[in-house]
């Protein structure tokens, strides 16, 4: 984990942003990281093609995880 400096204008609308989606404002800055990283990847895709490509991603990590509990052991 490292530090990423952002301006006091990011920060604030991080903070409303957090508030208001009920997430922390780490996870508000990372759900921006990784919408913004799917869409420049992706560029025909909207935002919500982004968040159910995102979505699926999850799915299939947690299936995976049943699959092979030896995936878990990194997470304790």
């Amino acid at each position: 984990m490292g530090i990423v400096r952002i301006s006091e204008q990011m920060h604030e609308n991080l903070r409303l942003s957090s508030g208001a989606l009920s997430r922390s404002i780490n996870a508000q800055a990372e759900h921006w990281l990784r919408v913004g990283m799917m869409a420049e990847l992706n560029p025909q895709m909207n935002y919500a093609e982004i968040c159910q490509l995102l979505i699926q991603a999850e799915q299939q990590a947690a299936h995976d995880a049943m699959l092979d509990p030896a995936l878990n052991r990194g997470a304790a």
